[in-house]
């Protein structure tokens, strides 16, 4: 059996560099690495030819091997996985016939005019590869020999110019790899390349010469593309096993011996936010000693400074420290980043830094445990928009460095694969390791650009670095609000979301035991025909009082009233009309998503439009209005919602149907009371003996 070693030079560990040893081990490589320690002064071969240092170092590392007849695979690591083991790669090198083989390029580089000077191949690649050789020990020995010179010049211009001078090409005996059997450079070949799914195991299938190389290899611009492809090679991911690294290198908080890490949490708030209220609360929530958290709070909107203050009154003495810009600071989103980063930064006992902007849910209240947990440099749970492929990272980038969709964006947004993944864009929320900010990140203006946004300039210096960044889909964390069209010329703006946030809306205003009425029998049917159920959380009826109570214009009670059709009240109530404060649109809407559906199974073969020419708030006190004369509604059927508590806030009230001389003197806050509203259920408003009572109610079809 012929002793293959692989060769490769890494004179620092890159996330990328991890990844290719990963893949060797995974196949039972033996590896020895080259240059460790070492400064690189190979150059930026990105941008220009480079990579002399390391012929040099192989040069040197050849003179200590001794066994003849050892095979050389002498390869790039930072941006190279292996996609199958060294039986398939010794097989395909004997295969070929000769005793180094180079991998091949579609393009010549660095130098075109040397372009006439390669021999023609029947079928396949023409050009010279250098990031990937195989070869016998003497032969390789032989070919370097010659190296001369500086650790800055071109190693691929090096083994060109001995690749096209036939004499040397015949005497060492070198062929190029042309149809990428063993090799596969990305670089002038994307499109030739897919992946194959196969036997818990992903090979890159060359579609072009339908071959399946053993080595894939992200040359020149191409790492973005690598890294989509590690995701799933050689077996990181795959349909019958799912994520197979997801839980390597994890660091389990429940076994530290010591506290839990420290972790700075950036807040920032950069335009008016609906629930803002609710995100506070959430926070509260993490499960994460409080003791143990920095807050850094950026607000730029003198629209929630009531917010934020009320929070930090409230709790921000829970935490170990907080620090607060406001909007009075007039610093921008950009400095606001890079200040939250320095802080972590210069802050020795800062371990993360958790970054977090206003409009992210968090669902998940062990968010921050579980990305602490997967021990990575830069790690975003994956949130999306609620019925829509918006998510906070991206699959891919355009030419241009903007939005592109990978293959498997979809998929991953919408569950079908979860895993960790390796992506060129996150943003919103993310944690980032504080040793990253003090050694590859030292950069203070991360987030500044001329031509990009903060987070895309952000992300642009953490690839430029070669640091990875990723987003998790493993759990489900939460959403992010949509922040259009929300105003704020009420008092709780929130009220108006149910369009634009519907979720977050029902989550705030809707009753906890709401989704249990049809499974549970929560409706009760106090008089006949009459149905009574949970509907409003408390905070949707405080909320409403207190919008009434602020825009304070009560009707007088009198018969003659302008607000209604033919100007004349039968039966007048003190009240404000819902568009008078402009809700008409959004109380229709809550009539058809949670009224409409218990009228259809309570009245059976009755459907509602949830027409409705009034939707008003009523207020009963023993000296203004404290009752309601008995009288039939102008409805087909009529919703009233008690709006806070007898006993607690006023004495007396309730509903007498004559009919069936039934009553219902105790309504409940947020619970709705629904009965036909002519014809049968002749009622009134029993007198209110003390403080105020307030009512939400609908004429629905008249």
């Amino acid at each position: 059996m012929v002793n293959l070693v692989v060769v490769t030079v890494a004179t620092k560990e890159t996330d990328g560099f991890r990844r290719f040893l990963r893949s060797a081990k995974h196949f039972n490589y033996t590896v020895k690495v080259l240059g460790r320690g070492e400064k690189w002064r190979g150059g930026n071969y990105m941008s220009a030819p480079g990579g002399g240092q390391k012929v040099r170092l192989l040069k040197t590392a050849l003179e200590e091997i001794k066994n003849e007849d050892e095979v050389i695979l002498f390869i790039d690591s930072y941006d190279v996985v292996f996609a199958s083991g060294p039986k398939e790669l010794l097989k395909k090198f004997q295969q070929s016939r000769h005793k180094v083989v180079f991998s091949s390029e579609t393009l010549i580089w660095p130098d075109r005019h040397l372009e006439d000077k390669h021999p023609h191949v029947r079928e396949g690649n023409r050009f010279l590869g250098s990031g990937g050789f195989i070869g016998y020990v003497p032969k390789v020995r032989e070919m370097v020999s010659g190296w001369t010179g500086e650790d800055g010049d071109s190693d691929q211009l090096f083994f060109t110019k001995i690749y096209i001078d036939p004499e040397k090409r015949k005497s060492i005996n070198i062929t190029l790899d042309s149809k990428c059997r063993l090799f596969q450079n990305l670089h002038g070949a994307l499109d030739e390349v897919v992946l194959k799914f196969e036997d818990s195991r992903v090979r890159a299938r060359n579609v072009l010469y339908d071959t399946l190389p053993v080595i894939v290899h992200g040359n020149g611009p191409t790492k973005l593309q690598m890294n989509y492809l590690g995701n799933y090679i050689p077996n990181t991911w795959t349909f019958e096993t799912g994520c197979t690294v997801c839980h390597e290198d994890l660091r389990p908080l429940t076994t530290l011996k010591s506290e839990y890490p420290l972790v700075v949490i950036g807040i920032f708030i950069q335009q008016p936010t609906p629930f803002v209220t609710v995100f506070f609360e959430r926070l509260l929530k993490l499960q994460y000693p409080k003791n143990r958290l920095k807050l850094f709070i950026y607000n730029q909107e003198v629209h929630h400074e009531r917010q934020v203050s009320a929070f930090l009154q409230d709790h921000g003495s829970l935490y170990q420290d907080v620090k607060l810009i406001g909007p009075e600071e007039e610093m921008d989103g950009p400095a606001s980043r890079n200040l939250g980063f320095d802080m972590c930064r210069k802050d020795k006992d800062c371990d993360y830094f958790f970054s977090v902007d206003i409009e992210v849910v968090l669902k998940n209240e062990n968010t921050l445990k579980i990305l602490v947990e997967q021990n990575l440099p830069v790690v975003a749970p994956m949130i999306t928009r609620p019925g829509r492929l918006w998510s906070n990272f991206w699959g891919a980038l355009s030419a241009d460095g903007y939005y592109a969709r990978s293959e498997d964006y979809v998929d991953i947004v919408q569950g079908h694969r979860e895993g960790v993944w390796n992506v060129p864009y996150v943003s919103n929320v993310y944690l980032v390791k504080a040793s990253l900010l003090r050694s590859e990140l030292t950069e203070y203006e991360l987030f500044n650009s001329n031509i990009l946004d903060p987070d895309m300039a952000y992300c642009h210096n953490i690839r430029s670095k070669e640091i990875f960044m990723y987003v998790t889909n493993m759990h489900s964390f939460g959403r992010i609000l949509s922040t259009e069209n929300y105003q704020t010329n009420h008092l709780h703006n929130d009220l108006w979301q149910i369009f634009e946030n519907p979720l977050d809306w029902e989550e705030r205003y809707i009753h906890e035991n709401y989704t249990h009425i049809m499974k549970d029998k929560l409706i009760e049917t106090p008089c006949p025909d009459v149905y009574w159920f949970p509907v409003f959380s408390e905070v949707a009826c405080n909320h409403l009082v207190e919008e009434m109570e602020n825009y304070g214009k009560w009707s007088g009670g009198g018969n003659m009233d302008k607000r209604i059709q033919g100007g004349y009240e039968n039966v007048p109530t003190i009240d404000i009309h819902m568009n008078q404060v402009n809700y008409d649109k959004e109380w229709r809407k809550f009539l058809l998503e949670y009224i409409a559906p218990i009228t259809e199974k309570m009245f059976p073969g009755y459907y509602t439009t949830c027409s409705t020419p009034l939707n008003f708030v009523v207020r009963y006190k023993p000296d203004e209005q404290p009752l309601l004369v008995p009288h039939h509604d102008a409805s087909t059927f009529t919703i009233n919602i008690a709006l806070n508590s007898k006993g607690v806030d006023y004495q007396g009230g309730g509903c007498r149907f004559l009919r069936y001389n039934c009553s219902v003197k105790a309504p409940r806050k947020g619970w709705a009371l629904m009965h036909p509203g002519r014809l049968t259920h002749y009622h009134e408003g029993l007198p209110t003996t003390a403080g105020v009572r307030y009512i939400a109610v609908s004429f629905v079809d008249p």
